[in-house]
């Protein structure tokens, strides 16, 4: 079955309104995009991914800084992009402190588990 005249025409219409949307989008600025990100920042920094997180927590700070200057220069899908980019590096140096910050306290607890069963053990000897 071929296409009709008419299904290709509302295809090629439809397409036109997809990249005139596309190119809409650049041209918006990614401020929100950047405060998401921002925020995302200072969330990994409050977990203490600046002690256990550093390089990924230098990666999304670059990031950011880069995104600013790409919204300051009004390039807004650069801005955007940089600024994904950061919030998804800020996100793993939150989870990757979280973790280190989990092992820890498991450590801890372990450690404190061993003196427990040591103590039982004398008492009932």
């Amino acid at each position: 079955m071929r296409p009709t005249l008419t299904t290709l025409s509302k295809l090629a219409g439809a397409a036109l309104i997809l990249s005139l949307a596309a190119c809409a989008s650049e041209k918006i600025p990614a401020t929100a995009d950047v405060a998401v990100s921002k925020n995302a920042v200072e969330n990994a920094v409050s977990a203490g991914a600046a002690d256990l997180a550093p390089a990924e927590i230098n990666a999304a700070r670059d990031k950011m800084m880069r995104a600013n200057a790409a919204l300051a220069s009004k390039d807004y899908g650069l801005a955007r992009d940089l600024a994904n980019q950061a919030q998804a590096d800020a996100k793993l140096a939150q989870s990757k402190a979280n973790s280190a910050k989990a092992t820890s306290a498991a450590a801890a607890l372990d450690a404190d588990l061993r003196v427990l069963k040591d103590e039982v053990e004398r008492a009932a000897k």
